[in-house]
């Protein structure tokens, strides 16, 4: 986790927004991969700004954009030792907002994908960012990747990793980069911090380029999970 997420502008993705200080609507991005965009809320000094950025995180001190590693999420237990995400995790930690995610599991010797979401339909993961300034026209490149971390007990069925869900008490600490973190922190907790919603999906969603809406009608009936 995570490889596939999606945004809707929904009720509950809009009052997330507010509730951070956002007066915008994100422009729907559905069944988006690495490599492909997210918006990406920041603090700033003018206050709280939502920017696309290249999901799959670049450092600034990289020789130059590539896919050598897999950097589009971060494991929360690695952040103070990994040279690419100390120091956004010190200085450079932003979230992604979406509303729904998407994870595979082996089910009858084939990869079953499934939408999972909550009663609002709105996450906020958190995120570290960075920005290459190089040569050519990707520069400079703000791109930014998932932290997450292990999978509640409820969830390991699906997976053995989950995104950090960012309860709204937590949210400002998070964003705001003058207040230090530790790696082990009780934001990183292996807890369903809300109940979450799984539903079947149809193997189509697995091709990345299929956008439509039509990838994310159930196949199947939903799984409630909580605690």
């Amino acid at each position: 986790m995570c490889g596939r997420f999606n945004v809707i502008d929904s009720p509950g993705l809009q009052q997330l927004l507010r509730d951070l200080g956002i007066d915008l609507s994100l422009p729907q991005a559905l069944n988006q991969a690495p490599t492909e965009q997210a918006s990406l809320v920041r603090l700033q000094a003018q206050g709280p700004t939502v920017d696309s950025a290249r999901w799959w995180l670049t450092p600034s001190w990289a020789e130059e954009v590539n896919q050598k590693y897999s950097m589009f999420n971060a494991r929360s237990e690695t952040l103070t030792k990994s040279a690419a995400f100390r120091g956004p995790f010190r200085r450079q930690r932003g979230l992604v907002p979406m509303s729904s995610f998407i994870e595979w599991r082996s089910e009858e010797g084939a990869k079953q994908p499934w939408l999972i979401t909550n009663e609002s339909q709105a996450f906020a993961v958190a995120a570290l960012w960075d920005v290459w300034e190089g040569e050519g026209e990707a520069s400079p490149l703000l791109s930014c990747t998932l932290v997450t971390t292990a999978a509640a007990g409820a969830f390991k069925p699906w997976h053995q990793r989950m995104p950090v869900f960012l309860a709204p008490n937590e949210r400002e600490p998070w964003l705001d980069n003058s207040h230090p973190i530790s790696s082990d922190d009780a934001i990183f907790r292996s807890d369903l911090k809300t109940p979450l919603l799984l539903t079947p999906l149809d193997r189509a969603v697995s091709n990345a380029r299929n956008k439509t809406s039509s990838v994310l009608v159930a196949a199947g009936k939903p799984i409630a999970l909580s605690g």
